[in-house]
């Protein structure tokens, strides 16, 4: 799931991603989440940059 903004501010969109997406899809988080930054933190505006956070899954049992 993409995140643009500060590091310090990825909560909501993990929050969205644990309890609207993968429940909607049948899924269930399994282990901890990986980051991938798109932008240098050194160059870039706090409020534009970009992260990609991804999630292992399993599916659910309900």
């Amino acid at each position: 799931m993409p995140h643009i903004g500060p590091y310090d501010e990825e909560g909501p969109t993990l929050a969205r991603l644990h309890d609207d997406h993968l429940p909607r899809h049948g899924l269930r988080p399994r282990g901890e989440h990986h980051e991938i930054y798109l932008c240098d933190p050194r160059r870039t505006d706090p409020a534009r940059l970009r992260t990609i956070l991804r999630q292992p899954v399993e599916p659910s049992d309900g």
